[in-house]
Order: structure tokens, then sequence, then C-alpha cells
């Protein structure tokens, strides 16, 4: 898939290998269409039926994985009209990868909670990132 058009979500299914001793479970590599470079690897976890909205990078290109539970998330352009509704995590193990400039939202819908982990192309920058309430957009159930 294409990346480099705006407001483009690319969804990618991601391998998994189970073995007796415990399972490997890809993320991500320099030759995949969507890595756009490697400045910063984290986990942000979710409770269970808990919201984290809303929130925009300027610069950032995101990978979102989510290893372990299971995640809902929403996706708006920057004239706030509705883009994806996506849910990934064990049962759908895929990865995100969110231009800039991107409303987003994310959900926990497993009975415990939820990691994701974002591979970023930029720093933590608090400057770099716009946030919102909950009420500024529109998070469906």
């Amino acid at each position: 898939m294409n990346n480099s058009r705006k407001n483009n979500i690319v969804i990618t299914p991601l391998k998994q290998f189970k073995l007796e001793e415990g399972d490997v479970l890809h993320a991500l590599k320099s030759e995949d269409n969507e890595f756009k470079g490697f400045k910063e690897a984290y986990f942000s976890t979710i409770k269970p039926c808990k919201i984290k909205a809303w929130k925009r990078h300027l610069k950032m290109t995101m990978n979102l994985i989510v290893p372990l539970g299971s995640v809902q998330f929403v996706f708006y352009d920057n004239d706030k009209n509705f883009l994806k509704n996506i849910v990934i995590g064990e049962k759908n193990y895929s990865r995100l990868t969110v231009p800039p400039n991107i409303w987003f939202g994310f959900k926990c819908i497993s009975s415990y909670k939820s990691y994701i982990l974002n591979i970023s192309d930029e720093l933590h920058d608090p400057n770099e990132v716009e946030r919102k309430q909950l009420s500024f957009l529109n998070f469906p159930s």
C-alpha cells in the first residue's frame, strides 16, 4: 500500500509464531513499506472500558501494535471527517501505520489491561502533539 497519501492509515497483518516455550510476535522491519525511520518506541497501557482521546501528532508517523489485549482505534482527519474504526489485538494481530495530522482515540475492549506499542519516527515532543477532550469528536461504541 502507498502510505504517502494524506489520511492513509495502513493496516498490516503481522506474523505470529506459536512455540511451546513462548510465542514470537513480529512488529516492524526496516524493509517494510510503512517504515519511516526509527526515533522512539514506547508502550502505553489502557484499562478495560477506558477511552483515551483525542490527540493528533503534527510530525510523527506512528506504528501501533497491540500485543496484549484488544483495542478499538478511531480516526478522524483534520476536517473532523470520520476515517476508520479499527480493532486490533491478540485476535487480530496487526500493525496500524498512522501518518501525521490524524485525530485519534482508543478504547480497551478486553476484560484486562491492554498494551499498545508505538514505534515512531519522531522523539516525544509535547509541542508536536495536540490534545482535545473526549467530547471534541464522536467515539462510536
